[in-house]
């Protein structure tokens, strides 16, 4: 079964990777960016070798990020983000290919192990079943 695996974060969160310390989010060092990316490509080979690696790719920070929605009128009004009631967004996914809901944890847990500075926000790991058609919507 395919899944979604996606990691959250902020504006700050990118700002913070860019060295930029704000409010709860210390300034990233270069060393701690070239962990990180060391980390995810480490992952993502892992995952390769399995065969359960689909796709993967990090996200643009939410600053670039567009929202579009249906008017009252019923034409597409367009806006730009980051809002205040959306501040966290997806950073980043991966889609695999596992044989059970266990063996995508497993995984997801390990990407919640991804190296950050001392004092960065902890981020959650989502799940979410790609239903292929086959089953209930």
């Amino acid at each position: 079964m395919k899944y979604l695996v996606m990691v959250q974060g902020t504006q700050t969160d990118y700002e913070a990777m860019r060295g930029k310390a704000t409010e709860g989010n210390p300034a990233w060092s270069d060393k701690d960016v070239q962990a990180m990316f060391a980390f995810m490509g480490a992952v993502n080979d892992d995952l390769a070798e399995t065969g359960e690696f689909v796709d993967a790719n990090g996200l643009d920070e939410p600053a670039r990020t567009r929202f579009v929605h249906t008017g009252e009128d019923g034409r597409p009004v367009i806006t730009d983000g980051p809002y205040g009631e959306t501040k966290e967004l997806l950073a980043g996914y991966w889609v695999l290919d596992c044989e059970s809901l266990e063996r995508v944890t497993e995984i997801a847990a390990r990407i919640a192990q991804c190296p950050t500075p001392a004092g960065a926000p902890v981020r959650p790991v989502a799940i979410r079943p790609i239903n292929d058609g086959g089953g209930d919507v």
